[in-house]
């Protein structure tokens, strides 16, 4: 009878700290009034297309010529296109293909690159627009600025106004042509001067693709013999960012591949993809 006391009152001691511990658990001791984070919402998409599989045979046609020509085991070969070896299929794919001519050699890539937050205060979207913008700023452009001449502008565009200028000869050249070059594109529609389309199409921030856009031209390098002609298209929907590369090098250094065509359509295969994955 003398320990009944005690073990009572040893008892009611575990009981109030059980109490106690469970009132922490349940968040007890929070502090009142702290603020709740929401976590940002996730990106549209959580899975990329097959990227070899992305391109109609009929647009690959287009953009490799040659390629129909060929025996039809070499036509599956050149179409089914190489995938890029990347190490997480859902973050990351890409496909090449590459098609020789006689005349010339055409190679067309695309990458696909799905952009995920990590931080719960930043969301997917927000995440890929800083991926995208990078690549912008990498290009030389800003997102400020001004979008460049539509399509069906004349070839000469913007730089016309600079053709007055005698002490440009560069744009004289290119944008006021002699009186016998400007006959010849009144009849036939072949520019006076091979660098008219590179100096009419710049790179350029593009309008009306996904949610941002920008078109690189890299026409051949000053330091280089080879015509290699480089369009690239970079645009992102939701956050996804998509990447496309379309080049030509001609088979003889004299030929200059045509900068108008490459960029028209790249823009085109662009404008596809973004139609493909909103789908």
């Amino acid at each position: 009878m003398a320990y009944v006391p005690g073990v009572a009152l040893l008892a009611a001691l575990v009981v109030g700290c059980s109490a106690g511990a469970d009132g922490n658990a349940n968040g007890a001791d929070s502090k009142a009034g702290s603020p709740t984070v929401t976590p940002a919402p996730p990106g549209k998409y959580l899975t990329l297309p097959a990227p070899c599989r992305a391109v109609p045979r009929s647009t690959l046609k287009d953009l490799l010529p040659g390629a129909a020509e060929l025996p039809a085991a070499q036509q599956d070969k050149v179409f089914r296109g190489s995938a890029a070896v990347t190490y997480d299929t859902d973050r990351k794919v890409g496909c090449s293909w590459k098609s020789d001519a006689p005349n010339a050699t055409r190679s067309l890539s695309i990458d696909f690159e799905r952009v995920v937050s990590y931080d719960p205060a930043v969301s997917d979207d927000d995440r890929a627009d800083t991926v995208y913008a990078k690549k912008e700023k990498a290009a030389g452009l800003s997102s400020s600025a001004t979008p460049g001449p539509p399509e069906e502008k004349d070839k000469k565009g913007e730089e016309s106004g600079k053709a007055k200028d005698p002490a440009d000869a560069d744009a004289t050249d290119s944008a006021d042509p002699s009186p016998s070059e400007s006959s010849d594109e009144s009849t036939d529609g072949t520019p006076g001067s091979s660098s008219s389309p590179e100096e009419a199409l710049p790179s350029r921030v593009l309008d009306n693709l996904g949610d941002a856009a920008f078109l690189q031209d890299l026409p051949k390098q000053a330091d280089s013999t080879a015509q290699r002609h480089t369009v690239s298209v970079v645009f992102r929907t939701s956050n996804v960012v998509v990447t496309v590369r379309y080049a030509e090098q001609p088979a003889l250094v004299t030929q200059v591949p045509d900068g108008r065509e490459l960029q028209e359509k790249a823009q085109a295969l662009a404008r596809k993809l973004a139609e493909a994955l909103s789908e």
